[in-house]
Formats: structure tokens, C-alpha cells, sequence
């Protein structure tokens, strides 16, 4: 039938109401938890990257109970707990199967009811680990794997996870060895039992195991792991293992205490297992490519990482940022503080480097003049202030972005270091280079000794401390660097008794950090990177590229009517410098090919920090050994 007109105008549309809402997981309450739970991981799938999970989970009462797979991840700042991964999940109680239910709002929690009776409930589930780098970081290989307890566990929500107690195992590959922070309980063939710990603790406490292994002590309470792909890649000398020794003895000068009983740096010298920098109070994980040792000479790019993680146990994981301590990993955290957190570790990671000569002082120096550079002509600083990146691991979740530097990125890691490069110059000038921020480091970081719980703060006691190390407004100075925008915190470089200026060749840093990353870098030349194949993977926001539509993923075909190489580019820049005839570029982006002229004539450019004067320097006295 045909409504008339009339009809229709009578006709009024459905208006409903939203079902409610209910939140039926209970809350972390900070009570015991009744008895211990049981995991029990079976690791010796390394060809299908499979880990086989087996828990005993002690219950109070039947009736109602929620589990949880951890959702916000410490060190990732962000909801990152691979769910997806889960698969062939089972309950059991008494033998007899259990049904579960996921939750439809947090698909991270899971339901079910505990039969009378039950003492104990047996879970049983895959995590089925990715295996190639397009699903996730790839964690099994063949000859090595890196084991993360939060990814292979379930737990009851309802409590603080610290007073939930655990006993873990796992089971290895015939003839592999593994290396963790735990401590081991007992062994029964390649089966490794632990003793007991906390929840809390044993996500905080990963394992590396592989088939290829060095370990060397660096301190009494300090080792060195060293898992590889092939035995060569283990061929470190003693002068390379000194460093870390140096590296270990420098952050004992540096902060006076610690906060653990044993230290394990858990380093992957891998093609094949996917790259990793995350922080533990009492360990680290670690990835470097294979050549770690064996191209130890060509290039220092990354050799900063093993501080900066290190670093962490003082700042990130004893101390942290208020807000970020949550009970559970159900509860979301809050990043406003990751300045402190990662920007000041970003800066101890370097110049730690360059103390301990883990790096070159020169290459440290490049690096700071590198970054120096970036965020004094990033253009997304004139509109988004250094804080709203601390909310970037959610906002963005480290995915690709099409104008980075307008966008903006986790800046809080290197605009926070060039800060605190800034607060360690001011209070050096402020005293006479009679204090520094290794005074500060000592009084926020370095206190109660040998305590391994978590002592919280917040940006008043970061001010206070400040100030009582060398009075000033660090109120305001703060607040205006994190929360306002205006120009990059680069007073240090004058104050250090350097300037920044740019050159027409690249430092020898600065050319082997681009061999590390397989790109030419043009930042400071065209505001462009590009890859392998003549692949433009980035573009500056207002670049000469941009301007003429270029963005990532295009292809430059041929420059000056030859085929693309990354040396005839940088030549043709260099013949332009100064002139007034364009470079030609053919570039293609999909099926479309067209010619664009590059009106660029500056040349080749290339920061570098520039020595002034022959008087003191704070920025050399920073960087030279306590």
C-alpha cells in the first residue's frame, strides 16, 4: 500500500532508549587472596610459536566468579594486552567442564560459576604467539623466545594483584637455558619451577630462553644475558663487556641505592624475534640486531638502550608517576607524568652512554644536537602542548601516522630529555656548577634503600625537590615547557658553551644511525626520509615536499631524468645549492606517475652541536664520568 503524503507526515519515528549498563566485575579490593595460584606454561612449540597454559586457581566459595586477562600493561602506558590471542580456552572444577562467559563491555573479563564443592578451578588455554611481524611482535623462534607471564595467564579479579601469590613453571625446548629475574625453586628435567611471588611481581619478572647463550657478570648482584640466533653473534670482548660493567658502576655513583636484590639484563641479539626496550625493577628485555658486538666499531646508534631501561628501575618502576599506579591491569592509567618518567630516563639512558662508554661522548653529543634540531623547527609544537603526547599510546597506539611532526608523537620521551638537558644547565648556572641533576637524581630516585616496593609521585614533589637542590620557580618553569607551547627548551645548548648549527655531511652518528634504520634522512635538508626503493616514508608538515603533494609511501622513480639512488639525490641537492634551476623529480604514488620540480637550493644539512669558546663547558662536564 501507498501512504498519501498526509500519511506520511503523521508518521513519527521510533525514538528508544538505551539499555543500562552494568559493570558486573567486581573491584580490586587490597585483601588476601585464598591460597596460591598455579601456572604452569609449556614453551617447547617453537615451530608454531605455541605456548600451552595450564592454571590452578584456588576458590573461596561456589557461585559468581570473574577472571581477567591483563589488559593495561605496565611499560606500554596504554591498553595493550593481546586478548586476540587467546584461544582453546577451558574451565574445569572437580574434573568436570565449567562454562564461561566473556563479558560484552570487557571483553577482557570472563565469567563463570564455581560449582559447590570446588576447591579449586583448572584453566587450560593457547596463547598463540604471532609468526610474522604483520599480526604482532613475534616472541618464539626457533632457537629463542621471550616469555611475558601477563600474556600466558589469567587472574581473579576482585583483588590487588599483590596479594595474589603465584607459584610458576615452564617448561623449555630440550637443551635451551633461560635466564629471569625469578628465583629458581627447583628443576625436573627441562621443567623450571619458581618459587613463590606475587601477581604483581611475577608480571614484572619476564624470562629470555633460547638455544645460543652467554652470561657475564657486570656487578656482584648485576648480569649480563645474552640470548643470539647464532653462536658467533655471542663473541663479545672484554673491552665491550667492560663498558657494561662501567655502565653498572655509574648508575651505582649516580643515585647512591637500589631498589633490587639481582639485576638481569635480558639482551636479544636477533633478525628472527621481533624488538623489544622494556622495563622491570629487576630486569630488563632488551633487542639489538645481530651485530651488537661484531659491528661495535662502525656505529653506537641504540647502544643507549640497556641505560635507559636500566634507568627505569629507579624512575618508572620504583618511583612512578601517581596516577600511573593501579591496582589491577584492569584499571586504565594515567600518563600525565611520563615526562618525568620517560623524558628524564631518555636523558639518563645518554648520558649514562657517554659515562660509562657504552657510546662515544661524540656520538652522545650528536644525538642531543640531532634532536635539538628536530624540535626546533617541528611545526606541531605551535599547536599541541608536550603533555597531550603522554596521552599518545592510547590516542595512537604507536601506529604509522601520515605528518608526524604536525601530528606530534610520544615527544614526551625526547622534548622531555631536551628539558631536563635545560633543568641540569639552569642548575648548574644557578649554583655555580656547585649542583646538577645528578644531585637531584640522588635526593628523588636514590632513597630508601633496597626497597622493592612502589613509592609513588607527583609533579609538586618533583618541584619541591627541585627547588631544594636550587631555589627557583621550577613551578612555572615547568608548566610553561609541558603544558604551554612556544619555542623547544634548547637554553642548555648556550649555557653548555656550544651552539647548533648545521653542516654539509652528516656526523659519523648520524650516518650510522641511518644505516641502523635502513633510510636516507633529509629531515633537516627537505624534511623528508626515505626508505629502501626510493620509498618516501616520511614528510614534514610546510616541507618542500609537501608543498608539492608528496606523501609516505611514494615512490621517487628517477631524479633528473636518472634512475632514484639515495647518493645521486644527495648529489643533485648539492649541484642545486645556491643556484635557481629546480630538481626534477618523477615520483609515483599507486598507478599515477607524475614529474615534480623541487625548488630547493640550501644543500645538504646536518646538526651538529659547535664548540664556543675554551672555557668551561656544563654540557662536557654533564657528560664526563662521576
Amino acid at each position: 500500500m501507498i501512504l498519501a503524503p498526509a500519511a506520511l507526515a503523521q508518521t513519527q519515528p521510533t525514538r528508544p532508549q538505551p539499555l543500562g549498563m552494568t559493570d558486573p566485575v567486581p573491584a580490586a579490593r587490597d585483601i588476601a587472596f585464598q591460597g596460591t595460584m598455579r601456572i604452569e606454561v609449556d614453551a617447547t612449540d617453537t615451530a608454531r610459536g605455541i605456548f600451552r597454559v595450564r592454571q590452578v586457581i584456588p576458590v573461596g566459595k561456589a557461585g559468581p566468579m570473574t577472571l581477567l586477562y591483563p589488559k593495561w600493561l605496565p611499560g606500554n602506558h596504554a591498553p595493550r594486552g593481546p586478548i586476540a590471542s587467546i584461544a582453546g580456552l577451558k574451565v574445569k572444577a572437580a574434573g568436570k567442564a565449567v562454562a564461561w562467559r566473556r563479558d560484552p563491555v570487557d571483553v577482557y573479563a570472563f565469567h563463570i560459576d564455581v560449582p559447590s564443592g570446588a576447591r579449586e578451578i583448572e584453566v587450560e588455554f593457547q596463547h598463540l604467539s604471532p609468526t610474522k611481524s604483520d599480526q604482532g611482535r613475534v616472541i618464539m623462534t626457533p632457537v629463542m623466545l621471550n616469555l611475558q607471564w601477563e600474556k600466558m595467564s589469567l587472574y581473579p579479579a576482585g583483588y590487588f594483584t599483590r596479594n595474589i601469590m603465584v607459584s610458576p613453571s615452564v617448561t623449555l625446548p630440550s637443551g635451551w637455558r633461560g635466564a629471569t629475574s625469578l628465583d629458581v625453586a627447583s628443576k625436573n628435567g627441562n621443567r623450571i619451577t619458581f618459587r613463590q611471588v606475587s601477581y604483581e611481581a611475577l608480571v614484572d619478572s619476564p624470562m629470555f630462553a633460547g638455544l645460543h647463550y652467554r652470561r657475564e657478570p657486570l656487578a656482584a648482584d648485576v648480569a649480563l644475558n645474552i640470548f643470539a640466533d647464532r653462536p658467533q653473534d655471542l663473541e663479545a670482548t672484554p673491552e665491550q663487556i667492560a663498558a657494561h660493567r662501567e655502565l653498572v658502576e655509574q648508575f651505582g655513583k649516580l643515585y647512591g641505592a637500589k631498589h633490587y636484590d639481582e639485576y638481569e639484563f635480558l639482551v636479544a641479539l636477533t633478525d628472527e624475534l621481533g624488538g623489544i626496550g622494556l622495563e622491570h625493577l629487576r630486569s630488563s628485555e632488551n633487542s639489538h640486531p645481530r651485530g651488537y658486538f661484531t659491528d661495535w666499531a662502525k656505529y653506537s646508534a641504540g647502544r643507549d638502550l640497556l641505560a635507559h631501561e636500566m634507568n627505569h628501575s629507579w624512575n618508572g618502576k620504583y618511583r612512578r608517576g601517581a596516577d600511573l599506579f593501579t591496582p589491577d591491569y584492569r584499571t586504565p592509567m594515567r600518563n600525565s607524568l611520563l615526562w618525568v618518567y620517560e623524558g628524564q630516563t631518555q636523558f639518563w639512558g645518554y648520558i649514562l652512554s657517554a659515562r660509562s662508554g657504552m657510546m662515544p661522548v661524540e656520538d652522545v653529543k650528536a644525538e642531543l644536537a640531532r634532536t635539538a634540531a628536530y624540535y626546533d623547527i617541528q611545526p606541531g609544537r605551535s599547536w599541541r602542548p608536550l603533555i597531550d603526547t603522554t596521552n599518545d599510546p592510547i590516542v595512537n597506539a604507536r601506529r604509522p601516522q601520515a605528518f608526524g611532526s604536525w601530528q606530534r608523537s610520544e615527544d614526551y620521551y625526547s622534548e622531555g630529555m631536551l628539558i631536563w638537558l635545560d633543568v641540569d644547565s639552569r642548575i648548574r648556572s644557578l649554583t655555580n656548577g656547585r649542583r646538577s641533576l645528578d644531585h637531584f637524581a640522588r635526593a628523588f630516585f636514590g632513597v630508601r634503600p633496597n626497597d622493592q616496593g612502589i613509592f609513588p609521585y607527583t609533579f609538586e614533589d618533583v618541584v619541591r625537590t627541585l627547588g631544594e637542590i636550587a631555589p627557583y620557580d621550577w613551578n612555572s618553569y615547568l608548566t610553561q615547557r609541558v603544558e604551554k607551547v612556544g619555542e623547544a627548551p634548547l637554553g642548555w645548548i648556550g649555557r653548555g658553551g656550544y651552539r647548533l648549527v648545521y653542516r654539509d655531511t652528516p656526523t659519523p652518528y648520524f650516518a650510522g644511525r641511518e644505516k641502523d634504520r635502513e633510510m636516507l634522512d633529509l629531515t633537516y635538508t627537505i624534511g623528508a626520509t626515505i626508505g629502501k626503493g626510493g620509498i618516501v616514508t616520511g614528510v614534514a608538515w610546510d616541507s618542500p615536499l609537501f608543498n608539492q603533494g608528496v606523501t609516505g609511501g611514494t615512490q621517487i622513480v628517477a631524479i633528473n631524468g636518472q634512475e632514484y639512488s639515495d647518493n645521486d639525490f644527495k648529489a643533485a641537492i648539492t649541484a642545486a645549492k645556491g643556484g635557481r634551476t629546480p630538481i626534477e623529480m618523477l615520483v609515483k604514488k599507486g598507478d599515477r606517475y607524475r614529474t615534480i620540480d623541487l625548488d630547493y637550493y640550501d644543500g645538504l644539512r646536518y646538526p651538529v652541536l659547535e664548540r664556543v669558546g675554551s672555557g668551561p663547558s656544563t654540557l662536557d662536564a654533564l657528560l664526563a664520568p662521576l
